[in-house]
């Protein structure tokens, strides 16, 4: 069976447990007979057939997972994985999601970088400073994340990279308009809450903990696509990773994330 194929297949079998809700346990075993994707290239070659599948309004923007040295030993990865926002997954600030068949039940807040200009693959690398000069408007997002895989924990990065990276629901905050270019974002704190029917508690998060600086993971994910000759084009977005340990939330939860002079973003999760 060619690799384009089983991709094809691959993202078939993915897409149909993320609109059912229903966990899958392993690839069928036609899938797994054919050869199932089974390395990081492999992985993002179904996640760009999910992609074509799902979504006729295209990809929005891109998402890190795995941001830090925690979170990588959690779901046992070697580094960072990217992955595609899909245009109807994204919510606007104060948005209510539904928690149907989300078995990570997190929220993570994060910085999200607009590109103002494409940022096409090439064969050298690009510095951070080029890469930053791409950028036109900063904002502020909580990703939902959430996997197709019953044992996500130990799915391994093929599998997870295939899954679009755990992407699952966003909401895209405010754009800052604040001069954020001054500041440094690895040392910018950020505080949340969360408020349910009967409990409330708060996290503190810093920049540094997405890869030591939010702009560093806005870096690796254009190399990173650029090794894979993927583009970045203008106007998409890229949400850079959790800035704190994941927020737990359940049904009837509120979330709160407060960047400070950055502003905020929220949202409500239902049953």
């Amino acid at each position: 069976m060619p690799s384009s194929v089983r991709s094809e297949q691959a993202a078939q079998v993915l897409l149909a447990h993320w609109h059912s809700g229903q966990p899958l346990m392993a690839w069928p075993a036609e899938l797994q007979a054919a050869g199932a994707p089974v390395d990081r290239v492999q992985g993002y070659a179904v996640q760009a057939a999910l992609a074509r599948q799902a979504s006729p309004k295209s990809v929005a923007g891109w998402k890190i997972a795995a941001t830090s040295e925690a979170g990588q030993r959690h779901i046992g990865v070697s580094g960072p994985l990217a992955g595609r926002v899909l245009a109807e997954r994204v919510h606007p600030d104060g948005a209510s999601l539904s928690m149907q068949a989300n078995r990570m039940a997190v929220a993570e807040p994060e910085f999200v970088f607009r590109l103002g200009v494409d940022l096409p693959p090439r064969a050298t690398a690009y510095a951070q400073d080029e890469v930053m000069a791409a950028v036109d408007a900063l904002f502020l997002g909580l990703e939902v994340p959430n996997s197709r895989w019953a044992d996500f924990v130990h799915a391994g990065e093929a599998k997870l990279i295939a899954d679009n990276a755990c992407a699952h629901e966003f909401v895209l905050g405010p754009q800052v308009s604040a001069d954020w270019r001054a500041l440094d974002l690895s040392q910018h704190a950020v505080q949340a809450q969360v408020v349910g029917a009967s409990r409330r508690y708060e996290r503190a998060g810093l920049g540094a903990n997405v890869l030591g600086d939010p702009r560093r993971a806005l870096t690796w994910l254009v190399q990173e696509l650029s090794s894979l000759g993927v583009p970045l084009a203008a106007g998409q977005f890229v949400t850079t990773g959790t800035c704190m340990p994941p927020l737990e939330i359940v049904a009837g939860d509120e979330v709160l994330a407060d960047f400070g002079v950055l502003g905020q973003v929220r949202a409500r999760f239902t049953d």
